[in-house]
């Protein structure tokens, strides 16, 4: 039996560089051939990096314990869609948290992510932020191509359009938090500047604020990090001084030997789930402190 090909931490670099910066699939796969050995090997290689929408969700669509649906709300240039979800079990107001997809839009695992929040005792949203382009589309390349024309103060806007919409939502208690997930987790930190009653936020492998804004920040915010993510780490150093020098309240956790994306279940090659149950614990803490 042939065995599995080894993914190398070269090939998750090159993938990463392929998905976040300016290398194209030709060149990638161009890249990812050499370091492999053989294109047959590359092909095989290629599926273990990307994420596989195909695989199962950790709570499932159906779980009876939620109650899910698709809504839309206003925005600040038009109607935004998301996936709400709720635990049926509630009895009173709940603490409600914004859930933010990575550079490949409102997907599957989004929607999984949100309804772990409702599991927790959460309002959760997950809001498709390409919404004013027409939606998430289901070519993952379409969708990585689609954020490069999204303005970031746009975004922002919207993100402090879902807070508002579900400070008010019926059964919410008025507090709301937002977790967000590589470009999202950007632009929680990006939301933290610019929503001032934003009551909390939780950054997994995310761009940092720019120094000069940090002093604007009002919510809490815990950091995730990969430790072998070399290009978001950069940003570390000095926005941690900034929050620390402004007296900002923040927690700031990296997560030594593993990757970006750590907590996407879906990519096989940089999931890593003891990382990833602890982060989610520790961010399930967080806004259980700060929602409540």
């Amino acid at each position: 039996m042939d065995k599995e090909p080894k993914v190398t931490q070269a090939m998750i670099n090159a993938y990463d560089e392929y998905t976040h910066l300016h290398l194209d699939r030709r060149k990638f796969m161009e890249r990812l051939t050499a370091l492999a050995g053989s294109g047959a090997a590359a092909a095989a290689i290629a599926p273990m990096l990307a994420a596989n929408g195909a695989r199962a969700a950790m709570v499932e669509a159906s779980d009876d314990r939620l109650t899910t649906e698709n809504v839309t709300f206003p925005g600040s240039t038009g109607d935004m869609k998301a996936y709400w979800a709720r635990p049926k079990s509630a009895t009173g107001p709940l603490g409600s948290i914004i859930v933010i997809h990575e550079n490949r839009g409102l997907n599957d695992h989004i929607r999984d992510v949100a309804r772990r929040a409702a599991l927790e005792g959460f309002n959760a949203l997950a809001v498709d932020f390409l919404s004013p382009l027409g939606g998430t589309p289901t070519d993952e390349d379409k969708a990585r191509e689609m954020f490069s024309t999204l303005a970031p103060a746009q975004t922002a806007a919207d993100g402090e359009a879902a807070r508002a919409w579900l400070s008010k939502h019926e059964g919410a208690n008025g507090k709301v938090g937002a977790v967000g997930f590589c470009w999202g987790g950007g632009l929680v930190n990006r939301m933290a500047v610019n929503s001032p009653e934003l009551n909390a936020g939780v950054a997994y492998y995310g761009q940092q604020a720019p120094a000069a804004d940090v002093p604007k920040i009002k919510a809490p915010l815990m950091l995730h990090y990969g430790g072998l993510d070399e290009r978001i780490n950069a940003g570390i150093p000095a926005y941690r001084e900034a929050l620390e020098k402004n007296g900002k309240t923040f927690e700031l956790f990296v997560y030594e030997g593993v990757n970006h994306a750590f907590n996407n279940d879906t990519s096989a090659a940089r999931y890593d789930k003891a990382a990833a149950d602890l982060a989610w614990s520790r961010t399930t803490d967080f806004f259980r402190k700060y929602l409540s």
